[in-house]
């Protein structure tokens, strides 16, 4: 039995959150570029949510803009999916089984625009959200004209437009814009974008006005894990438990969180953030944006290395090693908490970095450390320095986990090129060096007299890093003790005997 409107009635298991009576015959309230596996768990999963209590009472009309996949499940589905969440809250399994009706239908932009633009045009649409990939906001020489238009940012203007002429301009048809893709300020950089574009499409001045005055572009942050839809082995288990068949099914992670600048009347309009306290919408976001780029990211950053070193091959795994897990809980406590260059409370954070410990311990989650190590260096210079130059101005001491990550990344990033790639050695086998900077280090580590050397002339590098970081007291010798202890007893043994210093 396939998951679809005429089949609700027939699931008869308990524990699946059912559709509403009174779902199918609410309003499209909301037109969303975008028909990723992201979405559909957070914003989605808000909005499914809020339905069901009777809050928002809203559905999403979804536009699929790219020729990649088809939509085909959505259409024989009656664009009903379900939900598997999954995940470890205060050290204790969780698991939620949800069939949303969060969607309405999917258009294809390629061959349906007019219907797009006809959604512009009702008097119930009120928000937009998208998620196009982070290169989908740029600015392109784009015709709005175009059905449809190239880009993202063109479609979204040729939106506003037809939707502009449709009410005469009135003030109060404006829409509230919440682009999820994960650049910093990705609202006003959006905004700044479909300006330029209404300039080059030489739109009247009365549009510019309206654009300006009637509609909100808002920053947001999203932070869920949503793999999509899980393994053949999971996936056969859970359809067996279920009772149905469903192709759009999605794993997502329990924790969720959905970052939103806004003011009280975007906080009335999005009203499924009543619901669920995983949406917060605040006048500044910079917080929320530090604790996930420095707690999250920044420990996942600091430690890949770490785990490629000691074998793992995901993060889940990893944390089921006591030695690994006290590592890295040393790491976010000692020298990532008191070193968020931003003012943060001390419980807040604390409360943040035992949320990613949960999360990086999910058994349903398969991270993979080396995907994690792509980007390394770039990563380290974004989410590592900041922290470790806020570290020494506090403390004017060495933070030994973050040297410690560093002596790891150094390591790591010894290769040998093997026709396109560059190639390192560990526990765990061979691995591809996807890093900008490989020929660099792979160049250093046989050019360089001593491991001193090699040390010093990387972290004095102000292109990798944006600073000199081998002035800093005692990092640069931290830094090569840790590496030649690695070197000689291995990362498991060395994480032992840093785990023992207090």
């Amino acid at each position: 039995m396939i998951l679809s409107k005429a089949n609700l009635s027939h699931i008869k298991t308990g524990d699946i959150q059912l559709p509403g009576a009174g779902t199918f015959d609410l309003p499209e309230k909301v037109l969303q570029f975008g028909t990723g596996v992201l979405l559909r768990g957070l914003p989605e999963y808000f909005i499914d949510k809020a339905n069901k209590a009777g809050v928002f009472n809203g559905r999403v009309v979804v536009v699929k803009s790219t020729a990649k996949g088809s939509a085909d499940n959505f259409d024989l589905q009656d664009s009903l999916y379900t939900i598997a969440v999954r995940g470890i809250e205060n050290g204790q399994k969780t698991e939620e089984n949800i069939i949303s009706s969060a969607i309405i239908r999917v258009i294809n932009a390629a061959t349906a625009w007019n219907d797009v633009l006809r959604v512009a045009c009702s008097e119930d649409l009120e928000i937009v959200i998208s998620n196009t990939t982070e290169a989908g906001i740029e600015l392109t020489d784009d015709n709005i004209h175009l059905s449809p238009p190239n880009s993202f940012p063109g479609k979204l203007l040729s939106v506003l437009y037809e939707r502009y002429k449709r009410f005469g301009g009135d003030e109060h048809r404006g829409l509230i814009i919440l682009p999820t893709e994960l650049i910093s300020d990705n609202g006003k950089v959006l905004k700044k974008i479909v300006f330029a574009l209404a300039e080059q499409n030489n739109l009247e001045p009365d549009f510019l006005s309206w654009l300006e005055r009637a509609n909100t572009f808002c920053n947001t942050l999203v932070d869920r894990i949503v793999p999509g839809k899980p393994d053949k082995e999971m996936s056969t288990k859970l359809e067996e438990d279920l009772g149905y068949s469903d192709e759009l099914l999605i794993i997502a992670e329990s924790y969720k969180l959905w970052a939103i600048e806004g003011d009280e009347t975007v906080k009335r309009a999005l009203s499924f953030a009543e619901v669920d306290s995983g949406v917060i919408i605040v006048p500044d976001i910079a917080l929320f944006k530090e604790l996930k780029l420095r707690l999250l990211n920044g420990s996942h950053t600091l430690t890949c290395g770490v785990a490629i070193l000691a074998g793992y091959e995901t993060v889940n795994t990893a944390m089921t090693d006591a030695l690994f897990s006290e590592f890295i809980t040393n790491m976010l406590q000692r020298n990532l908490c008191p070193g968020i260059p931003y003012p943060v409370d001390a419980e807040q954070a604390s409360q943040f970095s035992s949320n990613v410990l949960d999360r990086f311990r999910n058994p349903f989650i398969r991270h993979q450390w080396i995907s994690i190590s792509s980007n390394y260096t770039l990563k380290i210079k974004m989410r590592v320095v900041p922290i470790l130059l806020r570290y020494y101005e506090i403390f004017n001491l060495v933070p030994e986990y973050i040297s410690f990550g560093f002596a790891a990344y150094l390591l790591i990033m010894r290769s040998e090129e093997r026709g396109a790639n560059f190639e390192g050695k560990s526990p765990g086998g061979i691995y591809k060096i996807d890093d900008e900077n490989a020929r660099y280090y792979s160049n250093l580590w046989v050019s360089a007299k001593s491991l001193g050397e090699l040390v010093t002339t990387s972290l004095s590098n102000v292109q990798l890093w944006g600073a000199d970081l081998s002035v800093l007291p005692g990092f640069a010798e931290s830094v090569k003790g840790y590496l030649e202890t690695i070197q000689e007893v291995g990362v498991v043994e060395a994480m032992k005997r840093i785990n023992s210093k207090r």
